[in-house]
């Protein structure tokens, strides 16, 4: 546990070096100290492949491609629900809510509707937020820049599952027999904290 915890520590320290370089990358009009911010980018990069077991080029091209201020991403989750059954789709052999990063030009509201159409072919319409959840407070592995986790209530208007590039194939499960479930965008506790939420008309909101 106190190993888990150091390795928690080193890479908390090291999203804050990843964040500095960042934002004086963007700011600096000096050209040694942006040399210098560079530099702290790749001790960063270099920190995160030997912990993480990813090459530096992988660490780079995921967490080091960032332009501008840094700011946390936003993840939207739809929860849909039918005979106490809720919505999984399947991608590359696990399973999750559907949803993904929200785009510029969408809302909380606007992106969820966008992605479920994407990965199941549902027309649905998002009736209240289950939790706005620090993504590296629950899921794994931990990311090099903050990501807020947005998990919506939404019922059916129309449609059906249609092929897609994003997704092999849906499904309704009952929260005892979920299948193997990718946690990197959501784990056991969020399927089951979304459940609870269908089933309690007076849910309050969870925030981190």
């Amino acid at each position: 546990m106190e190993l888990m915890n150091d390795l928690d520590m080193l890479i908390k320290l090291s999203m804050e070096l990843q964040s500095i370089a960042q934002n004086g990358l963007t700011y600096t009009k000096d050209q040694f100290d942006k040399e210098r911010f560079k530099r702290v980018r790749e001790i960063f990069a270099e920190i995160m492949a030997m912990k993480t077991g990813l090459s530096i080029e992988k660490v780079k091209d995921v967490f080091c491609n960032e332009t501008g201020y840094q700011t946390p991403k936003i993840d939207t989750r739809a929860a849909i629900f039918n005979e106490n059954k809720i919505l999984l789709v399947k991608e590359k052999n696990k399973w999750s809510l559907p949803g993904g990063w929200v785009d510029y030009n969408k809302s909380i509201a606007s992106n969820t509707i966008k992605e479920v159409k994407e990965e199941v072919g549902l027309d649905i319409k998002p009736s209240r937020i289950i939790a706005i959840q620090d993504r590296n407070k629950h899921n794994s592995p931990k990311y090099a820049y903050g990501i807020c986790k947005v998990f919506v209530l939404c019922s059916i208007i129309r449609g059906s599952f249609q092929p897609n590039n994003e997704t092999t194939e849906s499904g309704y499960f009952a929260l005892n027999n979920l299948p193997i479930l990718d946690e990197n965008k959501n784990i056991y506790n969020q399927i089951e904290m979304c459940f609870d939420a269908f089933n309690n008309e007076n849910w309050e909101v969870i925030f981190d």
